[in-house]
Parts: structure tokens; C-alpha cells; sequence
């Protein structure tokens, strides 16, 4: 079976797109602290990703590309369903539960950072500039951490940090498989299928992890949260960066990425009062300059 890829968007289109995405998922993190008001978090990360399901099907029915699987897609579709989308939503969930949202967003970005180790372990080339993005990178995580005024007699908070990294990990064993898969249908002509499988997966996990969770739909929070995260941020944002990804150069698309994590923190900052601090500005300034590094070298 052949790709249904249709021609990428014209540049100034797809410019558009990359800060389109930029901004959806930047805001993403404060939603998300917002929306845990009103409900436990993997309960929120359920009823994200079946909202986000619908939004795909209807999204990808309205543009005439929704088609079943074929056999050698399914593999990529419940990798990217369960690490991309059912880990990373809940993990990064537990993890704004105690971590101020702003950081919170950096601390999840570190998906390019453990890209190197993964690479190593599955066999391919790392360059020594990538190691080099990857140990400046983790340099930004101590300085963000702050580990000289970590209250680490906090177990919520210890594990909110933890559950940020492990969820930047999840989302790196993705894009590795990802990057080593035959795709037949494109990322967006899946999506609807991954978010499908992830809604399924949060599901069992929220029912398992949390059997006296809510989502309590009396607090309008919550419906800010689901609106935002499931009908607009899930399938918009990946259909932009989906695009983006097609049309431009992928070190200008990848650094242009970057300004996400920056984003996360101005509207944290705005939206629920995140405090400004020199290890949370110096720290993110690293973690960026190591990530840069390491798209640079995996560019070349």
C-alpha cells in the first residue's frame, strides 16, 4: 500500500504552523495545572486523550484521510499510542501535580537529551557534540532542580521531578521507533488510531492507579482543561507539527520547537503566578543550548 502523504504546505504557510504549534503546546502546561483543580491525574490525562480521539476522527474524516491501518502501521501506532501519548500524559500529569508548570514543561522537553543514550544502546552513531548537547543539557536539569535548596524530604516532590524526566524518556522511546519504522499512512493519518489506543490505556490506568479519581465537571476549570487539552491543543497542535515537520528543514523545525518550553514558562508565569528564579532561568537556557546542540549533531 502506498503513503497518502498529500504536498507539504508553501513556507510561509508552514512558518505559520511551526508557531501554531509553538504556542498550543506551551500553554498546554498551565492548562494542565489549572485542570488538575478539578480533577486527580490520570482521570485528567483519560478524558485529554478521548476528546482528543473524537477531535482526530472528526479532524481527519473532515480533511478525507482517515483510513484503517495497514499490518506494518500497527506496530508505530501502539508504540506512539501507549510511550507518546498514554506515559507522556500521565506522567507529565503526577508531575505538575507538584512541580510548578513552567519548569515542569522543561523538564518533559528532555525528550531530545535521552535520544543520545537511546541512540548508543541501539547501535547507532552518536558524534561528540551530541554527547557533549546531552551532558550540557543534563547540567540544565541540576541547575533547575536546584538540588542545594531541594526540599528532598518531600517525597511529592521528588517524584515530581522524577515523573517529568521518565516522561521525557517515554517520549524518546517513541520518536526512536518512529525514526526506524516504514511508515505507509503519515504521523497525522495515524493519530487517530494512537489516540485511540492511549484513551484505552488511561483509562485501565486511571480505574487501576487512581479507583477514587474524578473529573469533577461542577468546577469550570475542568472543562477549560478538556477543551483546551483534548479539542483543540491534541489534534490541532500535532496537525501543525506534523506539517511543519514536512515542510521545513528539520534543524529549523526542531529548534524551532524549542521555543516551547519557553512558552510554557511566560504563560505559567501569567496564568497561575509561577515565580521567576534564577535556577529556573539558567537552568532552561541550558537544557535548550544542550538540546540545540544535539538536533545540530544529529542534523549532520
Amino acid at each position: 500500500m502506498t503513503r497518502h502523504w498529500s504536498g507539504a504546505p508553501p513556507a510561509k504557510i508552514a512558518y505559520f504552523q511551526l508557531g501554531l504549534a509553538v504556542v498550543l503546546f506551551g500553554l498546554t502546561w498551565p492548562v494542565i495545572k489549572i485542570g488538575l483543580s478539578a480533577a486527580t491525574p490520570v482521570w485528567l490525562a483519560a478524558g485529554r486523550a478521548s476528546l482528543s480521539a473524537a477531535s482526530a476522527f472528526v479532524l481527519l474524516a473532515a480533511l478525507r484521510r482517515l483510513h484503517w491501518p495497514t499490518r506494518a502501521d500497527w506496530p508505530i501506532v501502539l508504540s506512539v499510542g501507549a510511550f507518546q501519548l498514554s506515559f507522556f500524559f500521565a506522567l507529565s500529569n503526577l508531575g505538575v501535580q507538584s512541580v510548578p508548570p513552567g519548569r515542569s514543561g522543561v523538564l518533559a522537553y528532555t525528550t531530545m537529551l535521552w535520544m543520545v543514550p537511546l541512540s548508543l544502546l541501539v547501535g547507532e552513531r552518536v558524534g561528540r557534540r551530541g554527547i557533549a548537547g546531552a551532558l550540557l543539557g543534563l547540567l540544565g536539569i541540576v541547575v533547575l532542580v536546584d538540588p542545594w535548596r531541594f526540599d528532598w524530604s518531600d517525597r511529592r516532590i521528588v517524584e515530581g521531578h522524577a515523573w517529568l524526566l521518565l516522561a521525557g524518556l517515554s517520549w524518546a522511546m517513541a520518536v526512536v521507533h518512529a525514526r526506524r519504522h516504514r511508515w505507509r499512512l503519515s504521523p497525522l493519518e495515524v493519530l487517530p488510531w494512537q489516540m485511540s489506543v492511549a484513551t484505552i490505556l488511561l483509562w485501565l490506568l486511571a480505574l487501576t492507579l487512581e479507583p477514587a479519581g474524578r473529573l469533577d465537571f461542577s468546577q469550570a476549570e475542568l472543562w477549560i482543561a478538556l477543551a483546551y487539552l483534548g479539542v483543540i491543543a491534541g489534534p490541532a497542535g500535532t496537525w501543525a507539527a506534523v506539517s511543519v515537520a514536512r515542510a521545513l528543514p528539520p534543524v529549523t523545525a526542531s529548534l524551532g520547537m524549542l521555543g516551547t518550553p519557553l512558552l510554557a514558562i511566560a504563560s505559567s508565569v501569567v496564568l497561575v503566578g509561577e515565580p521567576v528564579t534564577w535556577p529556573l532561568v539558567l537552568g532552561t537556557m541550558l537544557v535548550i543550548a544542550g538540546i540545540a546542540i544535539v538536533i545540530v549533531e544529529r542534523a549532520r
